[in-house]
């Protein structure tokens, strides 16, 4: 195993926004005791890994307050799932020049959780096992992550948060590894993608997706992310240079699996199969899905603690919006919100 030590200090604004959705009775008891991101700054410990997936290596990152230190209590872990067309660190750490509060990893060591992301088969810093890393090639890459995370964070039992197609890989793995899975937060997820306009954009282009395990993602792909919804104001121009800049590195293509996947085999979650709670956001102008799809989901999963979050003026790209503390104020309710003590 190979490992390589970085530290970074960064200050994160407050996070306490509002949100125009009904977020579910968790919200108001959290809210009251403080709910803000801390000012002062704090040290930053990181640290990379490998899984082993068979004979791919699978590149995995780890943000917390402070090093791990022998006999503390571990944190409460948080595993950030990546989607389509960008690696780990680029969805979930990214540096914008002259920009605060980009990496969703620096915000979430803040509030006290260790914090880890990986690199799904062909993607970032990955190898590539040749395959087109669809859904089913996730949740594998998910298991392989247990054997890093289960003897370095202490715990047995860790959140998910996926966004896009990494909420689907997310809640797959739930399905298939419920004993692994705390509380799960599904970002700019899809069901079955009826009445999605980029669903159906991908629909069309089936037989281009299925000819080749990687598809074209060069510099106009990756800013098309976001305009493809409409409200290109809500995003700034800035952060997409920097992701143009960060992923252009790894080339100009990528796994073309779970575009496959969503174009043609939705759906690819059974709700009533994923047991732990979960929380759902669903930006009000996201192309990959509807309400009415997301609530069909919804209404159909087991466990009571669940929520369902609208954030306003958002749309698919939620954590690289400018509203992007509309989740992070969902997510850190959900995530630290009472355990309920009757029953």
């Amino acid at each position: 195993m190979t490992d390589h030590l970085v530290a970074r200090r960064t200050v994160i604004k407050s996070a306490g926004l509002g949100i125009g959705a009904g977020l579910a009775s968790g919200i108001a008891s959290a809210h009251a005791q403080g709910f803000t991101a801390q000012a002062a700054p704090a040290e930053i410990w990181s640290h990379e890994y490998w899984a082993h997936k068979g004979e791919v290596k699978l590149a995995m990152f780890r943000k917390r307050i402070g090093q791990p230190a022998v006999g503390a209590e571990p944190l409460a872990v948080l595993v950030l799932v990546h989607g389509s067309s960008l690696s780990a660190r680029s969805s979930y750490d990214l540096t914008v020049p002259g920009k605060a509060d980009y990496s969703l990893m620096d915000v979430f060591a803040r509030y006290g959780f260790d914090v880890w992301t990986m690199d799904h088969d062909g993607y970032g810093n990955s190898g590539s096992s040749g395959n087109n890393s669809d859904i089913a090639s996730g949740v594998e890459d998910l298991k392989a992550a247990m054997a890093v995370l289960l003897p370095e964070t202490g715990r047995t039992k860790f959140h998910f948060f996926g966004e896009s197609s990494g909420a689907i890989r997310a809640a797959a793995f739930a399905q298939s590894m419920p004993e692994r899975v705390d509380r799960l937060v599904l970002a700019a997820f899809t069901y079955k993608g009826e009445g999605a306009a980029e669903i159906q954009r991908r629909r069309d282009r089936i037989a281009e997706l299925r000819a080749s395990p990687r598809r074209k993602r060069d510099a106009a792909m990756i800013r098309s992310i976001f305009t493809r919804d409409g409200h290109p104001g809500i995003y700034d121009p800035a952060m997409s240079e920097a992701l143009v800049d960060t992923e252009m590195k790894f080339g100009d293509t990528i796994p073309a699996g779970t575009y496959i996947d969503m174009a043609a085999n939705l759906p690819l979650v059974d709700p009533t199969k994923v047991m732990s709670p979960v929380l759902m956001t669903r930006g009000e102008w996201d192309g990959n899905s509807t309400d009415d799809d997301l609530l069909d989901f919804f209404r159909q999963l087991p466990n009571g603690d669940r929520q369902y979050v609208i954030l306003p003026n958002t749309a698919h790209s939620q954590g690289f919006s400018k509203n992007r503390p509309l989740l992070w104020y969902a997510m850190k309710n959900f995530l630290t919100e009472p355990v309920p003590l009757a029953t």
